[in-house]
């Protein structure tokens, strides 16, 4: 059925919330949501609701398609039918139908997470040939990016469309919506808008979750998946969208100091592609005594056991892939490996840090956030993990993220590895120092529930709490010593 006078009402109030200025314009489809009749269809006069998309390449262009009846070059749209689902799906219909376009070939934005970028209000004048009077049209556009590298073939609608272009955002010739698609910097370029956590408990087992039976409303319906979900506007960053999903459906698993270990391409229940950034996490708990506020259950599983559940292929080989990589704790390593006198080599885990000195030699710490996974409440070098990047890459990213500094990598110099093991049988980990000689920027703190302040300390009065490695490697550094290892 078409969506209802309540959704759209949600999204007109999510949309109000970033346009505050329109509340006026649309002050007339409020109250046509306050009445009985349908907004969506066609019939609903002296107003109603339709749909458009813009479709953006990886080079930032809209494509336009001219209507044959009106000769104008607008975006592909048009009315709501009654097996729209919700107006996204609508939009989504018009494009395949309009020029061809298929929702696989499509994905979200992050600046606009299925939201539309503008409702667009224009009258229509009569049609006497087909009976319509002059009416109006609130018209929600939204905006998708190519999925793939490639522009997709158009296929015409004959009978409506004349033509189609690829225009630049400047050249859109809608006044409001090339404002709007200028103010929100859409480059084209797909990123994930979804996260996941591939949870292990380091002996080999998987935590997996059965979601609800729901055809067309719930994602993987039926079917085992991970725990996670989409990104929302309130989120700062994936793994917030990571950390807000777990505590919506199992407020009580806490999960050990989550990484992004890969992206995965999975589809949407408008047929959408979605790109998945997947976190691995440590947990060893009984799900069997967790709150479970979505979904039916949680359980373990083996590898071995992969192929007797309704799981997706691409879940399957990610899990078996992660299982390859990470041999279980108490049991024999499965990845190729190299013998060297007897032992086994195993993964090591890289992290980088920042060692700024100021020009009293202090040097510059950042007070981790109480609830934060590792180290709460301590004081700890500007850090993070790698990555698919290299080193210096995760470095320069690091400092801009957490807080607002523009460091050049032609300004750094490994001064400090620290080799690191937290606890027995815990991953051990490789822990760069960098120093930047120069940098731009005053420390702030961007990311506030992982960091609380910047100080700067005096290397010979450090803090009483903090990261044991951290003191070391200040200790080390001062002293012109390139190497320490702690846990071992």
């Amino acid at each position: 059925m078409s969506p209802s006078s309540s959704s759209i009402r949600k999204t007109v109030e999510a949309y109000l919330g970033r346009h505050p200025g329109e509340h006026d314009a649309l002050a007339g489809l409020l109250a046509a949501l306050d009445r009985p009749a349908d907004v969506t269809a066609r019939a609903t006069l002296p107003a109603h609701v339709t749909c458009s998309a813009s479709v953006i390449d990886r080079q930032g262009r809209v494509l336009h398609i001219r209507h044959r009846a009106t000769g104008l070059m607008l975006t592909p749209g048009g009315h709501i039918e009654p097996h729209d689902r919700t107006l996204l799906a609508a939009a989504l219909r018009e494009v395949g139908e309009e020029v061809g376009i298929v929702p696989g070939a499509l994905c979200l934005t992050r600046q606009m997470l299925g939201s539309p970028i503008d409702i667009d209000i224009h009258d229509i004048a009569a049609a006497s040939s087909r009976g319509e009077p002059a009416h109006r049209h609130y018209d929600f556009r939204y905006v998708f990016y190519l999925a793939g590298e490639e522009l997709p073939t158009i296929t015409l609608q004959a009978a409506e469309v004349a033509g189609a272009r690829w225009l630049a955002v400047p050249e859109v010739t809608s006044p409001a919506l090339r404002a709007k698609l200028l103010a929100a910097r859409l480059d084209g370029r797909p990123e994930p808008v979804n996260a996941s956590a591939l949870i292990h408990d380091g002996a080999g087992r998987y935590l997996l979750h059965l979601r609800d039976h729901k055809p067309g409303v719930i994602w993987q319906s039926g079917a085992f998946d991970l725990l996670g979900g989409g990104r929302t506007h309130a989120d700062q960053d994936l793994e917030g969208t990571l950390l807000r999903e777990l505590s919506e459906e199992v407020p009580d698993l806490r999960l050990e100091d989550p990484e992004p270990y890969a992206t995965q391409q999975a589809t949407s229940i408008d047929g959408l592609s979605v790109p998945v950034r997947v976190f691995t996490g440590r947990w060893r708990g009984n799900p069997d005594r967790l709150a479970l506020y979505e979904g039916v259950l949680l359980r373990w599983f083996a590898p071995d056991e992969l192929d007797r559940l309704r799981l997706s292929p691409a879940t399957r080989g990610l899990i078996r892939r992660h299982a390859a990589e990470n041999p279980p704790d108490n049991g024999p390593a499965t990845t190729p490996a190299v013998w060297d006198g007897g032992s086994r080599t195993v993964l090591n885990g890289i992290g980088v840090h920042l060692h700024l000195e100021d020009a009293e030699g202090r040097v510059l710490l950042g007070l981790r956030h109480p609830d934060s996974k590792y180290a709460g409440d301590t004081w700890h070098y500007l850090a993070g993990r790698c990555e698919q990047e290299s080193a210096l890459a995760c470095l320069v990213r690091e400092a801009w993220e957490e807080a607002g500094l523009v460091i050049d990598p032609e300004d750094v110099e490994l001064v400090h590895v620290a080799h690191v093991v937290d606890a027995p049988g815990s991953l051990p980990l490789m822990q760069l120092v960098f120093r930047a000689r120069r940098w731009e920027g005053t420390p702030g703190v961007r990311e506030p529930h992982k960091c609380l302040a910047w100080q700067w300390w005096p290397t010979r009065e450090l803090p009483d709490r903090i990261v044991p490695y951290t003191r070391t490697a200040i200790s080390a550094i001062s002293e012109g010593r390139p190497y320490s290892q702690l846990g071992w």
